[in-house]
Parts: structure tokens; C-alpha cells; sequence
């Protein structure tokens, strides 16, 4: 599978994850599982990373959403809240298991290929595609390995140590085949029905 095509399919898989319901969300965990077992492990990661994030979420969805109270007390979420924070927690876990595909799928040089693919039409309205390539592969690069303690104080420095990374990108180009063509249709019928939903 071509890189592009994979990233416009987990575009439309995280966009197509905002119209449907419970049962459409965990046949696309089920897809993604099932195509590729590896998943659980780093899927699993990434929620238990998000924990945080899912709980506020949650807390936040329940008390702020306008409702009747559960069980009439004043301080407790309304019925209304928690159906909407229940569902857009599942959305999130959704979008982390589409997220742990891709990185799996891709891997770091996958995905900048594939982010170089998809960014080559606007090289025609003078876009800079290379900068943003080059910046993403450094930020890509930065967030394997787990910042050294006490390493904001040297970026604030006046003559701050600079890490040794790559000086040259090398990306590999893969060509696009018929099946990427057709996943990527099929990837926008799927999103267009999921919007009519």
C-alpha cells in the first residue's frame, strides 16, 4: 500500500468517526484488529496514555452538558452529559486505535513519504512541500525517545548543545498501483456514508 493512500484512509477512517454510532465504531476497531494484530499492544498504550485526557473529557461532557440531574442532585451529571461523554470518549478510543494503524502501518520514514505524496499538488501554488516534510521528520524523530531530565533548561541556554540527528532525509517512493486508487475510493464511499448516517 502506498503511503499517501494509507493516510488518506486514516483521514477519512478519523473524519468518518465523528457521524457514526457504537456499532459502527467498534466494527472499525474490530477491522483494524483483525487486519492487524500487532495493533492491541500499542492501541492499548496510546489509551492508557490518553487516560487524562478521556477522563476530563468525560467529566467535563457530563456536568457541562444541560439535562436532568441524576437522581435530582444538584451536583450530579445529567443523564444527557453522560450519553454525550460516553460517546465522544468512544470516539477518541476510536481514533487512537486508527492512530496506532498508522503508525504501524507506516512507520517514521512511511509516514513522511506518504505526507510528501500528498502534499505534492500544492507545489503548484508555490507551496514550501520540503520544509514541511523536513520539520515533521524532526518532530517525528524527537518524540521516539523520551527527552533527557532537566532538558528545557538547555534548549533556553545561550549557546545551547545541539543534538547530532540526520542531515540527510532519504525517502523511499513506492508507486501508486490500481488498489491504492481503489482503497482510497472506497475509503470516500465509506466516509460519504458515514456523513448520511
Amino acid at each position: 500500500m502506498h503511503p499517501s493512500c494509507a493516510l488518506i484512509i486514516w483521514l477519512a477512517a478519523v473524519t468518518g468517526v465523528q457521524f457514526v454510532g457504537y456499532a459502527a465504531m467498534l466494527l472499525l476497531i474490530a477491522g483494524a484488529l483483525l487486519l492487524t494484530p500487532a495493533l492491541a499492544g500499542r492501541w492499548w498504550a496510546y489509551v492508557w496514555r490518553a487516560r487524562w485526557l478521556l477522563l476530563t473529557l468525560w467529566l467535563i461532557l457530563a456536568y457541562n452538558t444541560p439535562g436532568e440531574a441524576l437522581h435530582d442532585m444538584v451536583w450530579a451529571p445529567t443523564f444527557e452529559g453522560m450519553a454525550e461523554a460516553n460517546v465522544q470518549a468512544a470516539r477518541l478510543v476510536a481514533m487512537l486505535a486508527c492512530l496506532a494503524w498508522l503508525f504501524l502501518r507506516l512507520g517514521h520514514e512511511g509516514m513522511i513519504a506518504g505526507l510528501w505524496g500528498l502534499l505534492q499538488p500544492f507545489r503548484a501554488l508555490r507551496f514550501d512541500v520540503e520544509r514541511v516534510v523536513i520539520r515533521l521528520s524532526l518532530v517525528l524523530e524527537n518524540l521516539q525517545e523520551p527527552p533527557e531530565k532537566g532538558a528545557w533548561k538547555q534548549m533556553l541556554a545561550v549557546q545551547p548543545v545541539l543534538s547530532s540527528g540526520q542531515e540527510v532525509l532519504q525517502l523511499s517512493q513506492v508507486p501508486w498501483t490500481l488498489r491504492d486508487s481503489l482503497l482510497v475510493a472506497l475509503s470516500g464511499f465509506g466516509l460519504m456514508g458515514a456523513a448520511l448516517l
